[in-house]
């Protein structure tokens, strides 16, 4: 019987302890919860109203409003010369509205650069107010200077000065597949750069029939920069142009007198003492010799090449010379004849026009602009016709043999030689890049 009672006592126990344990089980359970509750219960937002409260009143000096003075209106517009372009038609396509503006360019000493270097491709900036009264106007003149002419309260200033920033470095390379101008159109190269490489090559490719499919060039080329705004396109550096697998290469070098001229790697000029063409990217639109003249429909020398191209294209000098005479000329119209070292002579004809300050007597330099294409004289359309005689006697101009221009100059060919070095070396390595990056 006490055994008995003992196990049930002991199953009590342990029923009691089992009991026990519930209970603490439960507190632990129940006491975080009431916890959470309790910061429910107090979270940010309750009332408490046994804060204290007082009003603070302070006085603040506020501005009178009055009337917000008008800002005049300032409109920049930039345009590319053009062929054939005035300054007249270029203040027109700039919304420039202002005839003191064109007086004081015509009549100002600085200002009257812009018509004497109104050259196609060069950039032109204007400012102007609300009624398109010239308020600014910036002509860049080459890659390191421009024009600036300023508006102020006494008139306006013009003044001449330089580039704010150094001119950016491009690196190119285009394969032709048509034409020059669609591939550098395809490579991103601007068409002022790309007729500098037409130049700079003329002399041994003739870009209507010479080029072939898969013809590549490379060039290293400037742009150039104001403020942070594109303006112009600066020089060719150097360049390569592979043709029909024959390789020419030109650097630029500039001499101690800061005349640029373009060398071949071994220090030849690029350049012939005279032009085959004085007239850009025409065609031939008559040859020398006799033919059927257009007009008095009889059989007729022609002692001339025609240059067929849009009225108002410029018309260069072939080369270094003084100007015998500039005016009207019975069929030739208005006409320009050019004496040259060596007993030869140019002629040009038919022009619309001539440039600034061409008369005889003037000198003039290869590849300036000495007057524009037009129809006047015996004319049946807008072409040059170009003469070459030598001591008196017409030549081939397309034919006659013409001698290379002077090479690097003895004493500046160690720095020559430093210059073409870079540049080679620089083509090696735009031209593989290329290459590498299509294949």
């Amino acid at each position: 019987m006490a055994a008995e009672k003992a196990d049930i006592l002991a199953q009590r126990n342990t029923r009691l302890g089992l009991v026990h344990q519930l209970i603490f089980g439960g507190v632990l359970l129940v006491v975080p919860a009431l916890t959470v509750l309790t910061a429910f219960g107090i979270a940010p937002g309750t009332a408490v109203d046994d804060l204290h409260q007082a009003p603070v009143a302070q006085a603040l000096d506020l501005p009178v409003p009055g009337a917000t003075p008008a800002v005049p209106g300032r409109y920049v517009t930039q345009e590319r010369v053009l062929r054939g372009d005035t300054v007249a038609a270029l203040f027109e396509r700039l919304g420039i509205h202002d005839a003191r503006a064109l007086d004081f360019l015509r009549t100002d000493a600085t200002g009257r650069t812009i018509f004497r270097q109104l050259v196609p491709g060069r950039m032109l900036q204007a400012e102007t107010g609300e009624q398109g009264e010239l308020l600014a106007l910036r002509y860049f003149l080459g890659s390191a200077s421009l024009l600036e002419v300023m508006r102020s309260a006494e008139g306006f200033t013009a003044r001449n000065r330089a580039v704010a920033e150094a001119p950016r470095v491009y690196y190119k390379t285009a394969t032709i597949r048509s034409s020059l101008f669609a591939a550098t159109d395809g490579a991103g190269i601007p068409d002022a750069i790309a007729m500098q490489i037409a130049r700079v090559f003329s002399t041994d490719i003739d870009f209507h029939t010479d080029l072939r499919k898969g013809d590549r060039v490379s060039v290293v080329y400037e742009m150039i920069y104001d403020s942070g705004e594109l303006v112009a396109p600066g020089r060719i550096l150097c360049a390569e142009f592979v043709n029909d697998g024959h390789a020419y290469q030109a650097v630029l070098f500039t001499d101690d007198e800061g005349k640029d001229t373009y060398y071949s790697m071994d220090g030849s000029n690029r350049a012939k003492a005279f032009l085959r063409s004085p007239v850009e990217f025409s065609r031939i639109s008559s040859g020398f010799g006799g033919r059927i003249h257009p007009i008095f429909n009889n059989w007729r020398a022609h002692t001339g090449v025609d240059f067929a191209a849009p009225r108002g294209t410029r018309v260069m000098a072939s080369a270094d010379g003084t100007v015998m005479s500039a005016g009207v000329r019975g069929g030739y119209g208005n006409a320009i004849e050019i004496r040259h070292g060596g007993a030869i002579t140019t002629l040009y004809g038919h022009l619309t026009g001539f440039a600034q300050g061409i008369k005889a007597g003037a000198r003039v330099r290869q590849g300036d602009v000495i007057g524009y294409v037009g129809s006047t004289g015996y004319a049946t359309g807008p072409h040059l016709h170009y003469e070459f005689k030598i001591s008196g006697m017409h030549q081939d101009p397309l034919k006659v043999a013409l001698p290379k221009a002077e090479p690097v100059p003895a004493q500046l060919r160690p720095r020559f030689e430093q210059v073409a070095a870079a540049a080679r070396s620089t083509l090696g390595r735009v031209s593989t890049a290329a290459a590498e990056r299509f294949e």
